[in-house]
């Protein structure tokens, strides 16, 4: 069940990749895992295009934990086939965000997948803490 969002923000972002041959299982269909890496890809696009790069969270002491994680998947992706990786964010609680994406075949507009990952927001102790307002301010 996923969980429930505070806000729906408007920022989407869309970064792209292009299935290499090494991430197709014997089928010649992109093998699962990979679609949380590729969730990882957007997730870490969609911080860097707010100017915080998760290098720089980390430095100011603070991580984003995957508590849980969700995958749909819908169609097969190939070798070759370029996705793109639409990534928002939304505020779950005071101390949790989540993510929300699609993986989109840009050669026919086809949803791959799509799915979510809930994070807490800790210390360098691994403590919850909240939000920072910086990110909070951009899931409202």
């Amino acid at each position: 069940m996923k969980p429930p969002a505070v806000a729906v923000p408007g920022r989407v972002a869309r970064p792209t990749i292009r299935v290499r041959y090494a991430e197709t299982d014997r089928m010649g269909v992109v093998y699962y895992a990979n679609h949380l890496v590729w969730f990882e890809v957007g997730r870490t696009e969609w911080l860097r295009e707010t100017g915080w790069t998760y290098r720089a969270m980390e430095e100011e002491g603070l991580a984003l934990p995957v508590i849980e994680a969700h995958c749909e998947y819908r169609l097969g992706a190939n070798y070759d086939d370029e996705l793109e990786v639409r990534t928002t964010g939304r505020l779950v609680s005071s101390v949790r965000l989540a993510f929300d994406y699609a993986l989109v075949r840009r050669s026919d507009a086809a949803t791959v997948a799509t799915g979510y990952t809930v994070h807490a927001t800790i210390d360098r102790t691994g403590r919850p803490v909240r939000v920072p307002a910086r990110v909070k301010e951009l899931l409202l």
